[in-house]
């Protein structure tokens, strides 16, 4: 099996949408998901982001994976990380985020960032494995 992670290219857009439709269908029955998803407009085009901080994880040449890190001055946020979940626990998604940091890292941000939602074990070990630990935790109800 050839697992590789590498910026996003034109020819990845189509799979990136699709793998960013069913993380948003995922994200939509989770606690929390539907804020999320108001906060988090979907990319669906993602042709104008080649170049950009977006990376893809492959298998065997396959897109399985996607992260899309935002740079604000000197913090780098990931916007969006996700993995099919038939090619989890393969270290997908920890390549994705390490790639991510070593890129935030040379652009001299000073903090990274991310967003788990209540509940999605999957994601905060992703982000702890990293060391990237929760510094607050948001909580609201609507009126």
């Amino acid at each position: 099996m050839d697992e590789h992670v590498r910026p996003l290219t034109e020819a990845d857009c189509a799979d990136v949408a699709d793998l960013e439709a069913a993380a948003r269908a995922a994200m939509a029955d989770q606690r929390g998901g539907a804020a999320r998803l108001g906060e988090l407009p979907a990319v669906g085009d993602w042709r104008p982001l080649v170049g950009e901080p977006v990376w893809v994880a492959t298998i065997d040449g396959a897109v399985v994976g996607y992260l899309q890190l935002s740079v604000h001055g000197p913090v780098a946020e990931v916007m969006q990380v996700y993995v099919h979940p038939e090619a989890r626990e393969l270290g997908l998604g920890d390549s994705l985020l390490a790639t991510a940091v070593q890129s935030a890292t040379s652009l001299g941000c000073t903090r990274f960032e991310g967003t788990a939602l209540p509940g999605d074990r999957d994601t905060k070990n992703l982000y702890e494995r990293a060391h990237i630990v929760a510094r607050k935790i948001v909580v609201s109800r609507p009126l």
